[in-house]
């Protein structure tokens, strides 16, 4: 659905479900900017070599294997959270305490003698965080219908990168100032702002639909399991209602289209995702300060990144999602050219903001047109699992490739590693023109 002008395309940022999901983007963005490219700036300081760096990314392949465990976060009510807060709800507060506890670990570590720790509470901070996040993006998508998933996009791109501001500029000058333990003490205590929202705010509804619960009875009849007569048939049956069908369901509605879509998913973020591994690396080895890159890269880069952001939001509304999905592909991956010329140039802090602001415009809108192109995927019934599927696909590729970053910079230096991440991007272009080119694009913009 799209709106017919201007003006109905920005007013639905006044929805106050939409204004609410502010918040949440927040809760979920701050763990994973804490261990990911935060992380990365402590461990870089504290003299670890790039290579392991490179590799600590592949922490981040967590939220990519999500959806193995997503089923359960869809289907299984926790025992009197659930009555309390709702299925929804109580799986955000319980991951949230849990990030809060692993970063509580990581602030008494040391990475010169203890590595190892660190690795394994920012595995336990990630699994927490991605299991929010499964159920952070399904109360998003069922909170309010399809016509506003643009909006709510970029309002939970919008919290989105107030954590990264928080858990990046805010930790650099934390640990600027005093040190990195203190640094992360505090952003455990800053993970109360999701557990309060988490409180707060109210439960969707969330009901199986009559056609999902067909699905499921034709699934299970072609099993032979349909009685639930035995203990093994209750078994497989379940398996099938939880596993099975989500997938088959998705390959129903979209058929052979649906191979091309989630060839998509997996490519689209390629180009940012493995630039970012080495960005704070990056930075500081050119010569800039903490608080420079503070200043430059989160602060300021910041508004640039809520521009973007909203910026997809309004075009997703009033074009519809592929044709801003393509624009955002073409301008995330070009802006990474700008890095290969910075890294052959003298450091300059207005050339530092001018790159920053382009590439964090770029990726804002990049990255609302893909979550309101990924909430348009899901069927109502089986939200939190199909939504964990695509997410997992848009980072499992981009951070298997990601954690040799460090090598190729190593070997060939940044600049061919910036041309090398641009390159990365060629594949989501050709595959949204090749969407848009077929019939379920066509049948969709009528």
């Amino acid at each position: 659905m799209t709106t017919k002008n201007w003006r109905s395309a920005f007013a639905i940022y006044l929805q106050p479900a939409v204004l609410s999901i502010v918040l949440l983007g927040f809760a979920s963005g701050l763990p994973y900017v804490i261990v990911f490219s935060t992380l990365s700036a402590w461990l870089t300081e504290a003299g670890i070599e790039r290579s392991v760096i490179g590799f600590f990314s592949w922490i981040g392949m967590t939220y990519s294997i999500k959806v193995f465990w997503s089923m359960i976060v869809d289907r299984l009510s926790l025992p009197l959270l659930h009555r309390l807060l709702g299925k929804r709800r109580s799986w955000m507060l319980l991951a949230q305490l849990g990030a809060t506890l692993g970063l509580l670990g990581m602030s008494v570590s040391d990475p010169q003698t203890q590595l190892e720790q660190i690795a394994l509470l920012a595995i336990w901070i990630a699994f927490c965080s991605a299991t929010q996040d499964v159920a952070i993006d399904a109360y998003r998508i069922e909170v309010l219908s399809a016509e506003y998933q643009g909006a709510m996009a970029a309002a939970y791109v919008a919290g989105y990168r107030v954590s990264l501001l928080i858990g990046a500029a805010g930790c650099l000058y934390i640990a600027e100032y005093t040190n990195w333990s203190t640094a992360y003490l505090i952003m455990a205590a800053t993970m109360l702002v999701g557990i309060t929202t988490i409180l707060v705010i109210k439960e969707p509804d969330h009901q199986i639909s009559q056609s999902a619960e067909a699905l499921e009875n034709k699934i299970e009849r072609f099993l032979g399991v349909e009685q639930h007569a035995t203990f093994w048939h209750r078994l497989v049956a379940g398996f099938s209602d939880v596993v099975l069908s989500p997938f088959i369901e998705f390959f129903h509605r979209n058929g052979t289209t649906g191979l091309l879509i989630l060839l998509l998913i997996g490519m689209y973020k390629m180009s940012d995702i493995t630039l970012n591994v080495m960005a704070n690396p990056f930075y500081l080895d050119m010569g800039f300060t903490k608080v420079e890159i503070a200043q430059v890269t989160k602060v300021f880069g910041f508004v640039m990144a809520i521009s973007g952001a909203a910026t997809g939001g309004v075009l997703v509304a009033r074009f519809g999602v592929l044709r801003p999905l393509l624009l955002g592909a073409v301008a995330a991956a070009l802006t990474n050219l700008l890095f290969a010329m910075l890294a052959m140039s003298k450091p300059s802090l207005i050339g530092l903001a001018t790159i920053v602001s382009a590439d964090n415009f770029c990726a804002g809108m990049a990255t609302s047109a893909l979550i309101a192109y990924l909430s348009s995927l899901t069927s109502t019934a089986y939200t939190a699992t199909q939504y964990a599927l695509f997410s997992s696909l848009m980072t499992l590729p981009a951070q298997m490739v990601g954690g040799f970053s460090g090598v190729v910079v190593e070997n060939y230096g940044y600049s061919l590693f910036f041309i090398y991440t641009t390159v990365a991007g060629l594949p989501a272009m050709v595959l949204v023109l090749l969407l848009m080119r077929s019939s379920l694009y066509r049948e969709n913009s009528h």
